[in-house]
């Protein structure tokens, strides 16, 4: 009798050291380092503070980096998730299948990026002729342009969708992050900067109406279509008038449901979703309804 009782307990014992759990981490519990592009900051500070305050036994640490470093980050497997403005190229995702990284992406939210220029200049309407000339150094306009980092996102998103093959003017220089930009535009009236929307969106506006801070001043873009002058307004983006306009996306290659897989569900989720709004982008992943509106005098 005795040794049938030790045989029981022994295999209850093997049976509980089978289901001990797999991976350090959850859906909501554990720690995880994630990458983030710079130009995201503002808006993904108020995201981590709300998701930790949502799963206490979880912490998520956000390091800011310019894209290309948040996607060195990624195939060097030290950040499963990255925050990101483009998809993974074609090489990318051979690189990924061939180390044999389970990998998800997703569009979350659409972005402008604001074009600053100093309170005193008057040059606050701009098409896109006009802006290249100043990006190349060839505009009769003679300003020093100024962008967050040399491998930033910004960077590679104007060369790809203003310069389109030309070369940026030796008139142009990179600060040391986008906070950098609008306090060097702030103080020299001969400069023009470009970032991201959550660095000139005023967010003590009560109204929430997608006002910008009065520090610099945000130059509307001529949509070459309609002829109209934008600003990156919410509407704006979410319709792609504004000429500026681009993608936030998350990439994973968590392959099971852990805390990776869980901050992007909340970035996607409703929560996440309404903290993208509030900070005067647009969500992609919520159904919203954009209606034209008359004001009576």
């Amino acid at each position: 009798m005795r040794q049938k009782l030790w045989f029981l307990s022994l295999s209850l014992f093997l049976l509980s050291c089978d289901h001990k759990p797999k991976h350090p981490d959850s859906l909501g519990k554990g720690e995880i380092d994630i990458s983030v592009d710079e130009t995201f900051r503002p808006v993904i500070e108020q995201q981590g503070i709300v998701f930790d305050s949502s799963f206490p036994e979880a912490k998520v640490h956000i390091h800011y980096k310019p894209e290309s470093e948040c996607f060195k980050d990624y195939f060097d497997k030290k950040a499963r998730i990255i925050l990101v403005t483009r998809q993974l190229s074609e090489q990318e995702e051979n690189i990924c299948k061939q180390q044999k990284v389970y990998m998800t992406s997703l569009l979350l939210v659409r972005e402008g990026v604001a074009v600053v220029l100093n309170k005193e200049s008057a040059d606050t309407l701009l098409d896109m002729p006009v802006l290249k000339g100043i990006l190349t150094g060839q505009s009769s306009k003679k300003y020093t342009v100024v962008f967050d980092n040399q491998a930033s996102s910004t960077v590679r998103f104007i060369n790809d969708s203003v310069l389109k093959g030309e070369k940026l003017g030796s008139n142009v220089f990179a600060a040391k992050g986008n906070a950098e930009v609008v306090d060097y535009v702030e103080k020299n009236p001969g400069a023009i900067g470009f970032v991201g929307l959550g660095y000139v969106s005023d967010s003590a506006d009560p109204n929430n109406t997608g006002a910008f801070i009065n520090r610099v001043r945000v130059a509307a873009i001529k949509n070459e279509k309609t002829g109209e002058f934008l600003q990156p307004y919410q509407a704006y983006i979410a319709l792609r008038s504004y000429p500026l306009t681009r993608n936030l996306y998350y990439i994973n290659s968590e392959s099971y449901p852990g805390l990776g897989t869980g901050f992007a569900n909340f970035l996607a989720g409703q929560r996440g979703q309404l903290i993208f709004f509030h900070a005067h982008m647009f969500p992609a992943r919520s159904e919203m309804v954009i209606r034209d509106a008359q004001i009576k005098n």
